[in-house]
C-alpha cells in the first residue's frame, strides 16, 4: 500500500494573513533539565547521556489556519433548523472512505466551479459519484502555499456545485485552495460592488440547510489518480470547535 500525504506542514509563515499566522515555540532538550531539577530530580540522578527532552508549544494557531476540516458549526449555528455539529460530533465514518479527484486545474482565478464543470469532468472520465465518497477538488493552487497570493488568488466552489455534491450523497469534500469559496478578498470586493447580500461565502453557507464538511488547504492532489484510492481525514477532537487540523492521507493499493 502506498500512502500519499495530502496535508501541509504546520509552521510559521510570514506571508499568511495576520489572522491565520501560526506561532510555535520549540524548546531544545537542555531546557528540560531545569524543569526536572525543579520537580525534584537531582542532576546526579539523570541517566547517563540524558540532558532532558525536547518539547514544543503551539502558542497561536487557529483551527482553520492549516490543512483542516470544517464542521457544520463553522457555517452556521443551525443546520436545517437543528443545532449544527461541532467537530467532535462529526461521525468518524464520514472521515474515511473511497476517494475521487475532480480535476479543475483549468479553471481561471475567480471563475467559480459549477455543476456543469463537475458533470463534464465525470462524464469525460467515466466516473460517477456514490454516497460516502470523499471528493477532492484539484485546482493546482497548492503551488501558492506559503506565498502572499495563496488566499488572494484561485478558483473556488459555487453554492450550486456544493449543494449538488451533497445531494449526491457526499458528506465530506475538500479542495487544495486556501478556501472552499472563491478567494476571500475577492468575495468581499464583489459583494460591496454588487450590493448582493447573498454573494459572500455562498458555498460555505449551503451548510445552513444541508449538512456537510469540507477540507481546505490540501496538497499533493497531483500525486493521486482520479479514483481507486481511500482517504482518511481524522480531525483533532477539539470539544465544541468549528473545525480542526487534520492529517489527511490517501491510501493506494
Amino acid at each position: 500500500m502506498k500512502i500519499v500525504d495530502l496535508s501541509k506542514p504546520i509552521r510559521y509563515n510570514k506571508a499568511d494573513p495576520w489572522f491565520m499566522k501560526v506561532k510555535i515555540k520549540h524548546r531544545p532538550h537542555h531546557k528540560a533539565k531545569w524543569l526536572l531539577r525543579a520537580m525534584g530530580l537531582p542532576f546526579k540522578l539523570f541517566p547517563k547521556g540524558f540532558n532532558g527532552w525536547a518539547d514544543d508549544t503551539i502558542k497561536k494557531m487557529g483551527v482553520h489556519a492549516t490543512t483542516h476540516i470544517d464542521a457544520p458549526w463553522h457555517y452556521s449555528p443551525t443546520t436545517n433548523g437543528k443545532k449544527s455539529k461541532t467537530i467532535d460530533e462529526v461521525p468518524l465514518d464520514w472521515c474515511f472512505g473511497k476517494g475521487i479527484v475532480i480535476d479543475m486545474k483549468h479553471k481561471q482565478d475567480f471563475d467559480p466551479i459549477t455543476v456543469a464543470d463537475i458533470q463534464s469532468f465525470l462524464d469525460a472520465n467515466k466516473l460517477s459519484l456514490e454516497p460516502g465518497l470523499i471528493v477532492l477538488v484539484k485546482t493546482g493552487r497548492d503551488k501558492l502555499n506559503g506565498t502572499k497570493d495563496f488566499h488572494k488568488k484561485g478558483t473556488g466552489m459555487s453554492a450550486a456545485a456544493t449543494e449538488w455534491l451533497i445531494d449526491n450523497g457526499i458528506k465530506v469534500m475538500g479542495i487544495d485552495s486556501w478556501g472552499w469559496d472563491l478567494p476571500l478578498p475577492y468575495m468581499l470586493k464583489k459583494a460591496k460592488e454588487s450590493g448582493n447580500s447573498e454573494y459572500f461565502w455562498e458555498a460555505h453557507l449551503v451548510g445552513r440547510e444541508k449538512e456537510y464538511c469540507h477540507m481546505e488547504q490540501l496538497v499533493n492532489l497531483d500525486a493521486l489518480p482520479y479514483s481507486g484510492f481511500k482517504v482518511a481525514v481524522f480531525p483533532l477532537k477539539i470539544e465544541g470547535a468549528s473545525g480542526a487540523p487534520a492529517r489527511v492521507v490517501a491510501m493506494l493499493d
